[in-house]
């Protein structure tokens, strides 16, 4: 039998190894503890060892998944600086006109496409404020509103 569970535990992993959910890594596991009680203790009967694989799996599913899946979103999250921009004034380089799609803004050095939030057209070298990003586009607003 620990041929049978070492073969479960190998084929889970693969399984692992094709998701990126954490899906079957704690049966996998389970199934690998089950492995090495099994070798020691050959003489277990099998509904035994499967009531094993359960306990093992759930109590590892419950105690590290929650801690597991935090580290795991935190890792895959990137931080841009866009915020960086936020309430910054800018200088309109092309007046912003949102009904013809043209406007554009420097703010920081760099050159942003650039839309009203109010509709309003903004005409060249008045200062506004950066208050938000839709899409590749900076939203302003007139400074002082």
């Amino acid at each position: 039998m620990v041929w049978v569970w070492l073969g479960i535990a190998v084929a889970l992993l693969v399984i692992e190894c094709c998701t990126t959910d954490l899906v079957s890594i704690w049966l996998a596991l389970g199934s690998g503890i089950t492995t090495i009680i099994v070798a020691i203790f050959p003489g277990i009967p099998v509904p035994w060892q499967i009531i094993m694989f359960v306990v093992f799996s759930a109590v590892l599913l419950t105690l590290t998944r929650k801690f597991v899946k935090k580290y795991l979103s935190r890792s895959k999250s990137q931080s841009t600086n866009l915020e960086l921009y936020y309430d910054k004034t800018a200088v309109v380089v092309e007046e912003i006109n949102n009904e013809l799609a043209h406007g554009a803004v420097k703010v920081n050095g760099l050159v942003w496409t650039a839309r009203s939030e109010n509709n309003e057209v903004i005409e060249k070298d008045a200062l506004v404020l950066f208050k938000k990003i839709d899409g590749n586009k900076a939203i302003v607003v007139r400074k002082g509103e």
